[in-house]
């Protein structure tokens, strides 16, 4: 008998390879399942993304009912590839235009809740070098198997990419390891069981994502996870082993940025539970240093800390999807 969430809520990609059935599920249960790419300059793998989804799953198999990209300004051909081959494209700024435009992957994500119309909708990183329709069958499968699960996560193995040929076989994961496992130990350890939290892959119903803020960058993930897992507990959450997913790697610099975000993230989270009593604000500027002519200067980056609200928050969201349920608010 599976006693532990670990072994009861976590998935290999293979438990869901009978397309034909999930697509009954979901038609039984009349649902509509959305996918967003979110996107930044990401020509070089965009193509591969949408031609590979909509071929396997709309075309073969109908279970997406739209491929939806939510673009923050790429100044490559990324927007054009992807409209030319059968994805919806928009840009982040032109998505509500009537409050403040801010830039990130969050921001993105959180658009696209108002321009998709899925009851589910799955999340997928751009710039998935070994992209598979797995990446989304797999996320969908919980979802339409349980009554249970609301929120699907994806994990892996990490190799990354070396150049333009070579890939090495570990490495991914850094930031999961030296930041957020540690303090899912020391505040969450129930949450240790979660095998990749940051992963960039993940599938929820909408009536879950609505009701969560979104921060506009890297604590996107971070944030998704705690604030799901205190409105509805573990209980919700599936994770689904992909086995492998290749991606560009970055530096420990890049990465550093990447923590200081979803560390500010993190201890904002805690401190709105309690669990913690910050006794000054934080800073904004994460300070590296850099070698200049034998010189080592400061390299200070300003952080944006910007958080969208619940979606089910936004007037014109509720007039969307909601109407006449939210007669009180304007």
């Amino acid at each position: 008998m599976k006693n532990t969430w670990l072994e009861k809520n976590t998935f290999h990609y293979s438990d869901f390879k009978d397309l034909r059935n999930l697509v009954e599920i979901k038609e039984k249960k009349n649902l509509a399942i959305s996918l967003c790419l979110p996107t930044l300059n990401e020509e070089k793998t965009i193509a591969k993304e949408v031609i590979i989804m909509k071929s396997e799953l709309m075309i073969r198999y109908p279970l997406l009912d739209e491929i939806v990209v939510v673009d923050s300004g790429s100044t490559d051909k990324t927007e054009e590839i992807a409209r030319e081959y059968g994805a919806d494209v928009y840009r982040a700024s032109d998505v509500l235009p009537g409050i403040q435009n801010f830039q990130g992957k969050g921001e993105n994500l959180w658009k696209a809740l108002y321009i998709t119309k899925g009851d589910i909708i799955v999340y997928l990183d751009a710039d998935i070098k070994n992209i598979h329709h797995r990446f989304v069958y797999a996320l969908v499968g919980p979802l339409l198997l349980s009554d249970r699960i609301r929120y699907a996560k994806a994990f892996y193995d990490r190799p990354i990419a070396i150049g333009t040929n070579m890939i090495r076989a570990t490495g991914g994961g850094r930031v999961t390891e030296l930041v957020i496992r540690p303090l899912f130990s020391l505040y969450f350890p129930e949450l240790t069981q979660i095998l990749q939290p940051l992963s960039g892959e993940y599938a929820g119903y909408r009536d879950i994502f609505e009701r969560i803020p979104f921060p506009i960058g890297y604590g996107i993930e971070t944030s998704m996870i705690l604030d799901i897992y205190e409105k509805w507990g573990l209980d919700v959450i599936a994770q689904v082993d992909l086995e492998k997913r290749v991606h560009r790697n970055q530096d420990t610099k890049a990465l550093g940025r990447m923590s200081f975000v979803i560390l500010k993230t993190f201890l904002n989270r805690i401190e709105k539970l309690g669990l913690i009593e910050k006794k000054k604000e934080m800073h904004n500027k994460m300070i590296q240093y850099k070698l200049e002519k034998n010189c080592y200067k400061p390299d200070i980056r300003q952080v944006a800390e910007q958080e969208r609200p619940p979606m089910i928050d936004i007037p014109e969201y509720r007039k969307k999807f909601l109407p006449g349920k939210f007669p009180n608010k304007s």
